[in-house]
């Protein structure tokens, strides 16, 4: 009998083949909201991570992007994004990632990230560690906001763009540099891989953020929402950091003159 962590990494490399040979190429696109599009490799992306989950583990739950909530008959659920940095990958950008979590009760067990681009498969099992190919996954150990490398997305609600952008410049003066990976489970996962010392972004749902906060935990990192209290999957909001840096991270957002 395989287990979920196996048969996670499994979906998410088969599917991340399918990203990966779809690339590059003529995207059959549609809108979700304004700016808020899908691709139709999204869904074959994602057929193809529930076959592969459904397959062994008939009876959990699926909370996935596109597809909705399927009930299971499990307390426990899979969260899953067949593709985490859509606009990125319709416009030919290569950071985009597939990202499948496995969740009960609000608490996530299993997370599993697979950039189909760099080949980097990101894992973590509640307890375990956190692993990138295999190796041991630590956070930096930044401790200045001044020397912090962070990251931010935006919101796809366009009347939120100027507090998000407010947020962004106060942090661009704080911290030697502001990136926009434009995946948040990438984002994660490149904290928790000590390339980025911190992210933080408002708008977020499960899917995006389930897998990646696990795996930053695991590798000794933290994860909050905006009032520093535990992470809800549901809140659509959270800070994520090395730890040291935490702190300074809730009192800037604190301090924003709006909900960013």
């Amino acid at each position: 009998m395989r287990t979920e962590l196996e048969t996670a990494v499994e979906a998410a490399v088969a599917a991340g083949e399918v990203l990966r040979e779809n690339f590059g190429g003529r995207q059959n696109v549609t809108y979700k909201g304004e700016v808020d599009l899908v691709t139709e490799v999204d869904g074959e992306a994602e057929r193809v991570v529930l076959e592969v989950l459904r397959r062994v583990f008939p009876n959990y739950g699926v909370l996935a992007e596109e597809g909705g909530e399927i009930p299971g008959e499990s307390e426990l659920r899979w969260i899953v994004d067949p593709l985490d940095g859509t606009t990125n990958y319709a416009h030919g950008f290569p950071a985009f990632a597939v990202s499948i979590a496995l969740e009960r009760a609000g608490e996530v067990l299993i997370g599993v990230v697979h950039d189909p681009i760099s080949g980097e498969t990101y894992v973590a099992e509640r307890g375990g560690g956190a692993t990138l190919n295999g190796r041991t996954l630590r956070v930096s150990g930044t401790e200045e906001l001044l020397r912090s490398l962070l990251a931010t997305g935006f919101p796809y609600d366009r009347s939120d763009m100027p507090e998000a952008l407010e947020l962004f410049g106060r942090f661009s003066k704080l911290t030697q540099g502001m990136r926009r990976v434009g995946a948040a489970a990438l984002d994660l996962c490149y904290v928790a891989a000590g390339r980025l010392d911190g992210y933080y972004e408002s708008g977020v749902k499960a899917w995006d953020i389930a897998a990646g906060s696990l795996i930053l935990e695991e590798a000794g990192g933290r994860v909050t929402g905006y009032g520093g209290g535990e992470l809800d999957l549901q809140s659509e909001e959270l800070v994520a950091t090395n730890g040291p840096l935490h702190p300074a991270l809730l009192e800037v957002i604190r301090a924003s003159p709006g909900p960013p």
